[in-house]
């Protein structure tokens, strides 16, 4: 549930190769060719063409790697939240910021489908994910306090943060194993289900 890089275009005096999203794309495809475990960060470093020393002035751990620049992206999601109208309804909100953190071009959806592979499957990096997740349940909790009058710990806040993330999750876990589906419209309907209820929703045990 991390971004992956529209372009560098807009990135001044540094050479591609060297901005943390270019070294997660040739480190996620070191780790699809030979596994997150398996590789090494001196492997990661060789290929990006950097020494080892300048891998750690971007990531602290070959852990964050997968998550490229996650803090930017965290930023970027704050900022659109906070640019939206007032008045709009708090669940359209959080919708129109859960499909723009997670759109991009179709010619960078294989390396996103490995990059979440990684992120989702590799039982070494769960406990590091979890710590990104809750800096982007955060963002998600102080829109909602700062709509709600509440503080970024009361309850509401923090459900919705983890209501938003189960729903990107599930969207995520869908996309992965079925190659058809589109994630913007898994992540639209289960906006909706969130949006709506589960009271809205019926199955054979329910009619």
């Amino acid at each position: 549930m991390t971004r992956t890089r529209r372009s560098e275009s807009g990135r001044i005096g540094r050479r591609p190769s060297t901005t943390p999203d270019r070294i997660s794309d040739i480190a996620i495809a070191l780790f699809a060719e030979q596994g997150f475990e398996e590789t090494s960060v001196d492997q990661i470093a060789e290929a990006a063409g950097i020494a080892r020393r300048t891998f750690f002035r971007y990531f602290p751990s070959k852990n964050a790697v997968p998550w490229g620049d996650f803090d930017n992206h965290l930023s970027d999601m704050r900022e659109q939240l906070a640019s939206l109208p007032a008045d709009i309804p708090l669940a359209e909100g959080l919708t129109r910021a859960l499909l723009e953190f997670n759109r991009f071009p179709p010619d960078v959806a294989p390396v996103h489908r490995q990059r979440m592979q990684v992120i989702l499957n590799a039982p070494a990096l769960q406990a590091y994910s979890m710590v990104m997740y809750t800096g982007w349940r955060e963002v998600v909790a102080e829109y909602v306090a700062a709509r709600t009058g509440a503080s970024t710990t009361d309850h509401l806040p923090r459900t919705a943060g983890w209501m938003m993330l189960g729903t990107a999750l599930a969207a995520y876990e869908q996309w992965l194993a079925d190659e058809s589906l589109e994630l913007i419209d898994l992540l639209r309907s289960g906006s909706e289900i969130l949006a709506h209820g589960l009271a809205t929703l019926s199955g054979p045990a329910d009619r």
